[in-house]
């Protein structure tokens, strides 16, 4: 069984930040990755200083390079158990069969996409078909773009995308919109489409349209679609982590759970995240559970009062 201070759950942007925060602080770490990273598809990362432009994989090889070089130990696996384990703190039960013992917990699981239902969609998704203009939108300036709209809070979306193109349709179904969004959306010059889209248009494997119900075909060379995001906070959960009226687990601003011992970073706790932001919550994170050991280190050093009962 490996023991360690720190358990890190997840070997993304916040989990290699706060691992490496804590190696650094010359802190037993672990981190558990399972290497299914949320932006996997994506050939390139955009938005984070000094990174900008790097693979995906790319960051991901220069941060566990970094983390090791500070003593750090990965392991490939999934995680499918946190529990309580006393005195030693937590015990991290991972797929292999394998038991890590840490005093102290951060999850970084991140978060999972829910696509609509649109036929095509999944196989270009990352690559045409994008989900955030701060990531993908410079990338994409001046083309044919498109909304998928429909659903809470997208209209407001589409006016962001606006942002990197003059030439911007929404896709919404009939009579979703209200006056007020209509005409916000018609005084910025955003087409609206009213209808189901019935397929993605595909030449020479790029996305040339968006084909509607009634058989028109829109022209698009990217399409935004904002998804659903859905946390994977399973084994946050299962701690009894509390969570608010929307199901995500909350935290103080470092990151504590309110099971003691217990942190998150990044999109499990909060959907909003960049990659820049999600390293950021990781490392202020680290230092936080840092300090927490520390506290209970000199706590554990200091004297016991004398209980022997007098004579």
């Amino acid at each position: 069984m490996t023991s360690c201070d720190v358990a890190v759950v997840g070997g993304g942007a916040a989990g290699l930040s706060a691992a490496l925060v804590l190696a650094r602080a010359r802190r037993r770490v672990v981190v558990v990755d399972a290497g299914r990273p949320r932006n996997a598809p994506a050939t390139h990362l955009h938005g984070y200083l000094s990174r900008d432009g790097f693979s995906p994989t790319e960051l991901l090889a220069v941060g566990r390079a970094e983390v090791n070089g500070y003593g750090g130990q990965i392991i490939s696996s999934t995680v499918i158990e946190l529990a309580r384990d006393e005195p030693a703190g937590f015990a991290v039960l991972l797929a292999s069969g394998e038991r890590i013992s840490a005093r102290r917990l951060l999850v970084t699981t991140g978060l999972r996409d829910e696509l609509p239902d649109i036929p095509g969609l999944h196989d270009r998704w990352a690559r045409d078909l994008l989900h955030c203009p701060y990531c993908h939108g410079y990338e994409v300036r001046d083309r044919q773009l498109g909304v998928v709209g429909g659903t809470p809070g997208a209209v407001r979306y589409a006016q962001i995308v606006r942002q990197w193109s003059r030439d911007l349709a929404y896709f919404t179904p009939p009579n979703s919109l209200t006056a007020v969004e209509r005409g916000q959306l018609t005084a910025r010059g955003v087409a609206i489409v009213e209808g189901e889209i019935t397929q993605l248009v595909i030449n020479d494997d790029r996305l040339v349209g968006v084909e509607m119900d009634d058989g028109c075909v829109v022209p698009s060379q990217a399409l935004f679609v904002p998804p659903r995001f859905v946390p994977q906070n399973g084994l946050l959960l299962d701690l009894g982590c509390t969570v608010d009226s929307h199901g995500w687990v909350t935290t103080d601003p470092t990151g504590r759970t309110s099971v003691p011992g217990v942190w998150a970073a990044g999109n499990v706790v909060d959907p909003r995240a960049q990659l820049i932001t999600a390293a950021g919550a990781g490392s202020a994170a680290a230092i936080a559970v840092n300090a927490d050991l520390v506290d209970e280190d000199v706590n554990n050093l200091m004297p016991r009062p004398n209980t022997r009962l007098a004579s």
